[in-house]
């Protein structure tokens, strides 16, 4: 009860914050959207680049830790995308954004302040690790299989372009290549530029965590309500059962173990929403699952941290 007191609960009041000031009609849809560009395209791309360029690559790369991860990522999208289409005969692009929602937790704005408030600053290494390849991970397999369903793409250069666009047009990718630049060439940021950028990492997860509680306003559960049962027990609970038999299988580091099961057992994110909004199919599965997997979380949550050592 206490970390449901005082580790879950916050990040799920601000949330609410969000939701209840355009529910009560203190902000618009307009000024949400506002904070939501500011957060997703400037702070936390901000926040992102200082972290992977401080980050010790060898230490915090562990490979163990990425192949739990997404290997219980990639199984889960194989399932629900599978299960859309066998269990509840939805179209093969309906299921392959279905297997989406399944795909992508909200690693960055609930899996990162949950962890930071269960363990410190200093146990985000993971967290940051996973981050770095998750959009393209997830959003490569994602564009590719739906690509490969809609038979578009007959040629792979053409493939590998769509993909690479759709990567590089995403501002928190930008800002995770321009963090390993300067990690790798080991680049020394003037001060003043480093201080700024701070300024705007500091204001990146709160701004966002309200936006989210805005954006969430929107998403009102309607119908599907079996398949969204179904895709949110694959995301909220197979997904890291999977990653904590792998983590256990191969050893890894305490530390490790929670950031990769914690990450895995987040609600899913916004991103989902916006791939089926991208090809125009699944949306309300994806916008409902979003919302009421979020609301699921903050119970959920509070089970993985209860399990976890």
């Amino acid at each position: 009860m206490h970390e449901l007191l005082n580790v879950v609960l916050p990040v799920f009041l601000v949330i609410g914050f969000g939701y209840a000031a355009v529910w009560r009609r203190l902000i618009t849809q307009d000024q949400i959207d506002g904070l939501m560009i500011f957060a997703q395209n400037f702070a936390i791309p901000c926040l992102l680049f200082l972290a992977i360029s401080r980050l010790d690559l060898g230490q915090s790369f562990d490979l163990r830790l990425l192949a739990s991860f997404y290997s219980g990522a990639a199984i889960c999208f194989v399932l629900a995308m599978c299960g859309a289409r066998f269990l509840f005969g939805r179209p093969w692009e309906d299921s392959v954004a279905i297997g989406f929602v399944g795909l992508f937790s909200n690693s960055l704005l609930l899996g990162l302040p949950i962890t930071e408030r269960a363990y410190g600053p200093e146990g985000l290494g993971g967290n940051y690790a996973i981050i770095a390849v998750h959009a393209p991970f997830c959003y490569m397999l994602g564009i590719t299989v739906m690509e490969l369903v809609r038979a578009r793409s007959r040629s792979p250069l053409r493939l590998v372009r769509q993909v690479a666009r759709a990567m590089f047009r995403n501002a928190l990718v930008l800002g995770l290549v321009l963090g390993f630049a300067v990690n790798l060439t080991e680049t020394a940021l003037p001060a003043p530029l480093t201080a700024a950028l701070e300024l705007m990492g500091r204001a990146a997860l709160p701004t966002a965590l309200f936006g989210l509680g805005g954006v969430l306003f929107r998403y009102r559960p309607e119908g599907d309500l079996k398949v969204i049962a179904f895709v949110l027990t694959i995301g909220l609970v197979v997904h890291p059962l999977l990653v904590l038999g792998m983590a256990k299988g191969l050893a890894l580091p305490i530390a490790s173990e929670r950031s990769a099961v914690l990450t895995a057992a987040m609600a899913p994110g916004v991103n989902t929403y916006l791939f089926a909004n991208m090809y125009g199919v699944g949306k309300r599965v994806a916008a409902s699952s979003i919302l009421l997997g979020t609301i699921l979380c903050i119970f959920t949550a509070w089970v993985w941290l209860q399990i976890l050592p």
